[in-house]
């Protein structure tokens, strides 16, 4: 873990060496100011020298000033080092997360990525800025202190030394028992951010249903179980100001004592007296500010793990040594092909499927919800990898080929439409990031989104709100084809992307796709028969296996499930979900 993380410092190490060294340099100024004052004490003020109280005076005032501009620059690169590693971590987890396959993102859910890319990082971050300067200057302060109070009087540094080591018992022990509820805490934020989200997002819904209330005390529990741990956690750690309290008074009065005793008896001067009084209160303050950064490491103990487990996860697929970079045609060839989501399930999701589909067809699939038809396709852009059989794109399995390479020729239209902030056009190039407005008007033309568009008052410029909550979805449905369309792709993968548009501009469609495009492979996920009837030929699904692969006319005539749900959607009754998967 440790590795992983400090990995991520990068161009930040010089600065992330300069701080302790600037920390060490403060520290080491301030222990020398308690000595001069010393010996202002003991050689000037009693022996009336204003010589020596001015001359060490005026070096008093100038380590006072290299101490403060070492603290300043301490801060400047501690909060350089630390926003950079915070800003390298956070590239990194997105970055890495984008070459997730769906089964790596399927193990996180997107709250729990979201709290790790914000609340995790931050917590990191700041435990960082804390190391590099109060991890440092802490220990070399107790240190250098220890020293120079043995250097002047060992029995009265026996005392500072039993203090250092009854504190540090007692703060272990009670960090060990609030670490464990910090880790607890900061997991219990990805439901926080999960409440939050679905809120938002389905905000419409709420409100239809007027679930305002539910909602609200959903959120309040998900805060509340936070709220309850940081208060066990919290009410361990107020122990440690009294204690420290208790012990630096303690060791005040035992030193106070003692040492008066040794200045009657002249073992100790005066001056002596007031820098190991000055040196006590640094001992304490660093041992102070060493429990502090524990209880911050503490706390981000847990989000480093975290981030570790975004940064060190492998992604399922990936590209042969020597990938294939060209895809020549949009033929598609299944071979006894299994695949399950999970791979200790009993049963496989797709069950040896064998098709093989000409480049140029265009091909229909139909089934009930859950016969895998979402699945199937997802095995030709490679979005998951088969368990069993091959995929073959152009001649040549799947898994052969450059992936980026691969999903620029086979363009799919996402059960699921998402649209992007940004203008008409900004969300169209998608698809081709250097298409012209013309281009982009023509692939409107094809997926019938150019009139809506030409209709907004500001055409392809339009604002688009995130998510495209600002469309209707079949507005948003016909933009995402058309954003498919400017690949210029040879296998389109329709995923009921027609399913909020009507019958009729469904058929216009279809039409475009059959004059503008004969030459790229069209598959077209559809609950309607009517959106697939034309097609060269249909694909049944049921329960994961291929009932049967045949066209319309033919499937009338051989295929119970098929006829069933073609005869009860033409009396308007049906559906495929009620009937199909009837035998």
């Amino acid at each position: 873990m440790l590795k992983t993380l400090t990995g991520q410092i990068k161009e930040f190490k010089r600065a992330s060496i300069a701080t302790p060294l600037f920390m060490i340099g403060e520290v080491i100024v301030e222990m020398l100011i308690p000595l001069l004052m010393a010996s202002i004490i003991d050689k000037g003020v009693e022996t009336g020298d204003m010589n020596h109280i001015l001359k060490t005076g005026a070096l008093m005032l100038l380590l006072a000033l290299i101490g403060l501009w070492t603290g300043i620059m301490g801060g400047k690169y501690g909060a350089r080092a630390s926003a950079g590693f915070a800003k390298n971590l956070r590239e990194a987890m997105f970055d890495r997360i984008q070459t997730f396959s769906f089964s790596n993102i399927d193990k996180f859910s997107t709250p729990s990525l979201v709290t790790r890319l914000t609340t995790d990082v931050t917590n990191l971050q700041n435990a960082f800025q804390m190391i590099l300067r109060m991890f440092t200057r802490a220990p070399a302060s107790l240190i250098v202190a220890m020293i120079m109070v043995f250097s002047i009087n060992v029995k009265l540094a026996l005392v500072y030394l039993g203090a250092v080591i009854f504190l540090a018992v007692i703060v272990m022990n009670i960090m060990r028992r609030a670490t464990k509820y910090f880790q607890q805490a900061f997991p219990k934020y990805d439901t926080l951010n999960e409440s939050i989200q679905e809120n938002v997002t389905g905000i419409r819904v709420v409100k239809a249903f007027v679930r305002e209330d539910y909602e609200t005390d959903k959120l309040r529990k998900a805060s509340k179980a936070i709220y309850d741990i940081f208060v066990r956690a919290e009410k361990i750690i107020t122990w440690n100001m009294p204690v420290m309290q208790f012990t630096m008074y303690t060791c005040i009065l035992l030193v106070s004592w003692l040492g008066a005793r040794m200045i009657v008896g002249s073992e100790l001067t005066t001056g002596e007296l007031m820098s190991l009084l000055t040196y006590c209160l640094n001992i304490l303050m660093s041992l102070m500010m060493l429990s502090f950064v524990f209880v911050m490491i503490s706390m981000s103990e847990a989000s480093a793990r975290r981030i570790c487990e975004i940064l060190d996860e492998e992604s399922d697929l990936k590209n042969p040594e020597n990938p294939v970079e060209l895809v020549e045609n949009g033929s598609i060839t299944f071979e006894h092909v299994n695949f399950g989501y999970h791979k200790t399930s009993e049963e496989y999701v797709l069950q040896d499927i064998n098709l093989s589909i000409r480049s140029g067809e265009t091909v229909g699939i139909i089934g009930g919800t859950g016969s895998a038809k979402t699945s199937l396709v997802n095995m030709i852009s490679r979005l998951y990898d088969v368990d069993e059989g091959s995929v073959k794109v152009g001649g040549r399995d799947v898994r052969e080929y450059d992936m980026e390479a691969l999903r620029n020729q086979v363009s799919v239209v996402l059960q699921k439409n998402v649209l992007f902030s940004g203008t008409i056009l900004d969300n169209l190039r998608w698809g081709d990031l250097h298409a012209t407005e013309e281009e982009c008007r023509k692939a409107c033309e094809l997926a019938c989104a150019d009139e809506f568009i030409q209709a907004m008052p500001d055409g392809y410029n339009t604002w688009i709100e995130q998510g495209g909550s600002n469309v209707s979805g079949g507005q948003r449905q016909r933009l995402c084809i058309a954003r498919a369309l400017l690949k210029k792709p040879k296998v389109l993968i329709l995923d009921d992307s027609t399913s909020a548009v009507d019958t009729a501009t469904d058929a216009r469609i279809r039409r475009a796709f059959l004059e503008e495009i004969p030459d790229t492979t069209k598959l077209i996920i559809a609950q309607r028969i009517s959106s697939v009837q034309d097609a060269d030929r249909i694909i049944v699904m049921d329960d994961g296996k291929v009932n049967a692969f045949d066209t319309h006319e033919n499937l009338l005539k051989s295929n119970e499930i098929y006829r069933e749900v073609y005869e009860s959607q033409l009396r308007g009754s049906g559906d495929f979900d009620k009937m199909g998967g009837e035998k």
